[in-house]
This record gives C-alpha cells, sequence and structure tokens, in this order.
C-alpha cells in the first residue's frame, strides 16, 4: 500500500508551481526555492492534499491544522495548479439537481436568510474597515481607468451603476441589499433621487441609519430593516439596483426573487443586477472543494448560477434584458486588493475581530477571511466565475426614445447616455422628495 507521504511526494514533483509540504514528523518535502510551505499539525490533514480536496484542507487551514507559510499570491498560484478540472465541478447527476433544489428550498427562509446574511455582515464593521475602502464598498469596483486606486475605481462603480439606470432627480430609486450606503448616498448626493435602501445587517442598518442623520438626509433617504419579500412600498420605484445580493436569494427562490424585482418597479421603470455568476451552464459549484469551503466558513446559503439562467428568470417575471456587461476582470482586481489590504494589517485585523469574540474564534474568522479572498480573486482570474450588470427594464411606459417604435420605458436604446462627460449637481435640487415608503 502505498503511503500518503509517498503520494504527496509524487504530486509535488510533478507539481508545476513550487510547493514545499512539512509534515507533522518534522520532514521537509518539496524544493528549498518553494516560496510557499504548506505545514500539517495532524496527519490526518495530509489525506485533504493527497485526495486534491482543497476545501477540505481549506477547513483545517482554519481550525489550526495546517499552517500556511508565504503569502496569499504564491499560495494562490499553487492552488490554480492543484485545483483539478479547471476549477469546475463535474456534471451534477439528475439526483444532484433534485438534492440541492430541496437543500435550497431548506436552506432559504426569510429567518435562515436573515442569519446567514448576519453571519457575514456582523462580525464587525471595524474588521472590514481595515481592508475596505473609506466608503465601505463591498462588491465589484469598476477600474475605468487602470491608473485608479480601490477608492476611485469604487466610486466610478457606483456611478456607472447611477449612469446606466439614467437616474434624475425627484424620482424614487430603491437599493436592495444596501450595504454600508455608499450607492444609496451616492444616488442621492450627486442625482438627487429620492433614495430606500434594505439590508437584513444589524450592523448596516445602525451604520447607514447614522449616515443619513449626520448628512442632514433624512427627508429623501431612509433604510430598512427588512427582507426584500417583505418591502412593501406606497407606488412602484422609478429605478432599482440590486447589488451583491442576488448570489443569496437560491436557486428554488430566483423566480420568486424575479418576481417580487418585477412587481417593485413602475411600467418603463429600470433595475440593475449586479451579481456573482458561475461560467459553468450546470450552475455546479466550483471543484475542488473550494465551493463546499466558502458555503461553510464564508457565506452559509450562498448559491450561483450561469448569467444565462438569471437572464431567463429575469425574463419570465416579464422584465426585458437591454444590456449586459462582464465585469470579471475587475473583480478579480478587487478582491486582491482587499486581500493585500488585509494582509498588510494582519496583527491589527485579529485585535479588532477580538475586541469582539474569542481570540480562538477571531484567529478563525482571520485565517478564514485570508483564505476567501485571495481565492475568490483566484476564482475570478481563472474564469471560474463571473460578475455581470444586468440592466432590465419593465416594458409599458413611456418612451425615453420616441423616434424608436416599441421603446416603451426609461431605457433610450442607445448606450451613450451612460459614459456622458459628467453627472449632474445635486447641490442644485435642494432636499424634498416623494416621502418614506
Amino acid at each position: 500500500m502505498v503511503s500518503l507521504d509517498r503520494i504527496i511526494k509524487d504530486r509535488l514533483d510533478t507539481l508545476a508551481v513550487p510547493l514545499a509540504v512539512r509534515l507533522p514528523t518534522g520532514q521537509r518535502l518539496g524544493p528549498e526555492a518553494a516560496e510557499v510551505e504548506i505545514e500539517f499539525h495532524d496527519p490526518a490533514a495530509l489525506a485533504r492534499l493527497a485526495a486534491g480536496n482543497l476545501g477540505a484542507l481549506g477547513g483545517e487551514i482554519v481550525n489550526g491544522k495546517v499552517t500556511i507559510h508565504g503569502g496569499m499570491r504564491p499560495l494562490m498560484r499553487v492552488v490554480a495548479a492543484l485545483v483539478p478540472d479547471d476549477g469546475r465541478a463535474e456534471r451534477p447527476r439528475p439526483w444532484q439537481r433534485v438534492w440541492w433544489g430541496l437543500a435550497s428550498i431548506l436552506r432559504h427562509s426569510r429567518q435562515r436568510d436573515a442569519a446567514q446574511i448576519r453571519f457575514h455582515y456582523d462580525v464587525s464593521d471595524d474588521f472590514y474597515r481595515i481592508w475596505l475602502d473609506p466608503r465601505q464598498v463591498y462588491s465589484c469596483a469598476y477600474f475605468r481607468d487602470p491608473a485608479m486606486d480601490l477608492p476611485q475605481a469604487q466610486e466610478a462603480k457606483l456611478d456607472l451603476i447611477c449612469r446606466k439606470l439614467d437616474l434624475r432627480p425627484g424620482e424614487r430609486f430603491v437599493d436592495i441589499g444596501a450595504g454600508w450606503g455608499a450607492l444609496l448616498l451616492h444616488a442621492a448626493r450627486h442625482y438627487g433621487v429620492d433614495a430606500t435602501g434594505i439590508t437584513l445587517s444589524q450592523n448596516q442598518f445602525d451604520h447607514v441609519t447614522r449616515l443619513i442623520a449626520a448628512e442632514g438626509l433624512g427627508d429623501r433617504v431612509r433604510i430598512h430593516l427588512c427582507d426584500y419579500r417583505d418591502l412593501q412600498p406606497a407606488v412602484p420605484f422609478d429605478k432599482l439596483a440590486s447589488v451583491g445580493m442576488f448570489e443569496h436569494v437560491g436557486r428554488a427562490h430566483m423566480a420568486i426573487y424575479a418576481q417580487r424585482l418585477s412587481e417593485l418597479l413602475r411600467p418603463g421603470g429600470l433595475a440593475l443586477n449586479h451579481g456573482i455568476t458561475v461560467t459553468g451552464l450546470d450552475d455546479a459549484m466550483i471543484g475542488g472543494g473550494l465551493g463546499d469551503f466558502i458555503e461553510r466558513y464564508i457565506f452559509p446559503g450562498g448559491e450561483l448560477i450561469h448569467v444565462s439562467h438569471a437572464i431567463r428568470q429575469f425574463s419570465q417575471a416579464g422584465l426585458e434584458m437591454v444590456d449586459t456587461e462582464n465585469l470579471r476582470p475587475h473583480y478579480a482586481r478587487t478582491l486582491w486588493c482587499w486581500s493585500d489590504n488585509l494582509e498588510a494589517r494582519l496583527p491589527e485585523a485579529l485585535a479588532v475581530l477580538e475586541q469582539t469574540m474569542q481570540p480562538e474564534r477571531a484567529a478563525e474568522v482571520l485565517r478564514a477571511f485570508r483564505l476567501y479572498l485571495a481565492g475568490c480573486a483566484l476564482s475570478f482570474e481563472e474564469s471560474w466565475t463571473s460578475l455581470y450588470q444586468i440592466l432590465l427594464t419593465r416594458p409599458g411606459g413611456p418612451p425615453a426614445a420616441p423616434d424608436l417604435p416599441g421603446a416603451d420605458s426609461s431605457y433610450p436604446f442607445r448606450r451613450d447616455y451612460i459614459y456622458r462627460a459628467e453627472p449632474p449637481d445635486a447641490g442644485a435640487w435642494g432636499r424634498g422628495g416623494a416621502g418614506p415608503v
């Protein structure tokens, strides 16, 4: 019988990227020049590497049974070389599809969704401040100019969304999954809209509430702590954005989500869905067990689908897709910015986490986020996952382009409006608005 040591040594000898492994006995395998060394403290963890189950190996790292020596960027080069089948899971069998459907239904009640969101976002606002930009925008940035830094690229992303939605003064705008309020406040400040946001995170709700009060915007900006299914506006909104939200909805509830977006939007209005998708048409999770790692340690309840399936659901809900843009490389760069920011301040990040949880738990959370940010950067680099902005309209309203027959919506069917030189000056519009939802 071949020993685990021998299996691992054979894998190291054939690996395209140099990697060293230190066994629990202290023996070191692999080249001296390797930038990354994986140190095993538990013999049982060796089986994870031998079997190529990187998700389970990541769990052992989080639990402290395995230690990584080396930076996240060289580690991800090793991971890319180890992941089987270019990171894509094999085609699911019929019984797996049935199980996915049942599991999705069970995982996405209102109570579970709220708990899952809080599991991730309510770790500590101060922790997120360490590695996000000053606005705490926790979604893909838009590096319109390659020379942009992260804060500039995040502002460019906020403005890109507002431009695509063609926001106008006084319009009723809703942000589904408003995060720490960056888009909500940007749209109100620079485009003069009457803005409503919703979130399931208590930390985010409290943060945005304070920002609204501090800026004196309470007469035309508001935030609600509620599920998207429970939002009941007096009248439909003119414009809608959902950023980094539909990844949490679940396959079984995607039709409900699409229908709800349609109901929240007035005829002729515009909606923009900004979200992560998988590249495999079968909606399979990322291979090598990496999807399982994210599900367990980072985003419980997160489920990704292919962009074509998302567009199909929107279409069945009566929404017309008028523009779709893939920002995949932008998200890879965004995630590396976050990862580099965190790596540069690890002692501070650990100290911040220890203020809200036990030291052992804080160390686990930090190890999980280090792997998560770098691993997601790799996933977008390798095209295992993508990021799409899907612009939708609910047909039936007054046309923005009267010269085009059938243009019965706010979309002008000409993309030049997105790239106008400057946004309007919201400062000239005063405050007032349509009032609360």
